[in-house]
């Protein structure tokens, strides 16, 4: 794994000769924050050594590199899944690369779906902890020290720094926000109605596929970390018959200028 980090941030740095400061993962529906970047590189996943390719509707599949302000960025559009068929080490290997680009902040975005009662569709929140319920950990294995060190401590996964900017920021934009706890599962099939109900005795807020062992990698090597959910789907049963990728994909679409403009404001503030 080592090696192959180090290949990989070779190639893109002989490729680009840039140094980003944040990273930014762009989740379902969400691609077009690449549209606040000032672009400089854009390389295709398909060419970038080592890297696996996203197979998923609204997950383009490129690097992208360029300036927000005078803040200088790597985004990914298009992230990997677990239940895409990938290991979890393969899901969280952009993550390796980012730090070893440069990267000391990471943004990460998703769709989820909600369960807590004060959500609704289209809501935006920002993620304050997670619960890791899928069935592989992406630190499973023997440690790499240069890494970072074999028992992690995850009591803060997500940046209070970060989540306290973030509510600035929404209460200067007009933007309403929620926080919450995001419970991780493998997917890909929506949660039944019993599962639902699971994920809110558990404790968490929202549910789904991603995120979590890409925060779990970022915290292995000491990186800060942001995460933000637009809610596009509730878990109920008045509305869990009719969930489907592309509802999900249309509800993160029309949430999606009040979470760019969050993601810019936040890189360009922080």
């Amino acid at each position: 794994m080592w090696e192959q980090v180090q290949e990989t941030v070779n190639y893109i740095k002989a490729k680009t000769n840039f140094t980003p400061e944040y990273g930014v993962i762009l989740g379902s529906g969400l691609g077009s924050f690449t549209d606040d970047i000032e672009v400089a590189f854009t390389l295709p996943y398909t060419e970038i050594p080592n890297f696996p390719v996203s197979t998923v509707q609204g997950h383009k599949g490129a690097l992208v590199f360029g300036t927000i302000g005078t803040k200088k960025v790597v985004a990914m559009q298009g992230r990997f899944h677990f239940y895409e068929g990938y290991s979890m080490k393969e899901v969280t290997f952009p993550v390796r690369v980012m730090k070893y680009l440069g990267v000391d902040k990471l943004v990460v975005s998703n769709a989820s779906g909600g369960v807590n009662s004060n959500y609704k569709v289209g809501s935006v929140v920002l993620i304050k902890d997670h619960i890791n319920l899928m069935p592989e950990h992406p630190l499973h294995g023997k440690n790499e020290e240069r890494f970072g060190p074999r028992f992690l401590n995850m009591s803060e996964p997500y940046s209070r720094k970060m989540i306290v900017k973030a509510k600035e920021i929404a209460q200067a934009e007009g933007i309403v926000v929620h926080d919450g706890v995001y419970l991780g599962l493998q997917g890909p099939t929506f949660e039944t109605i019993s599962e639902y109900r699971m994920v809110k005795i558990l404790g968490a807020d929202c549910v789904g596929m991603s995120t979590v062992p890409e925060v779990i990698v970022a915290r292995h090597m000491d990186m800060e970390t942001f995460g933000i959910s637009v809610i596009t789907d509730m878990g109920d049963e008045d509305n869990i018959e009719t969930v489907s990728h592309d509802e999900v994909l249309e509800a993160a679409r029309k949430a999606e200028p009040e979470v760019r403009t969050l993601i810019k404001q936040l890189i360009q503030q922080y």
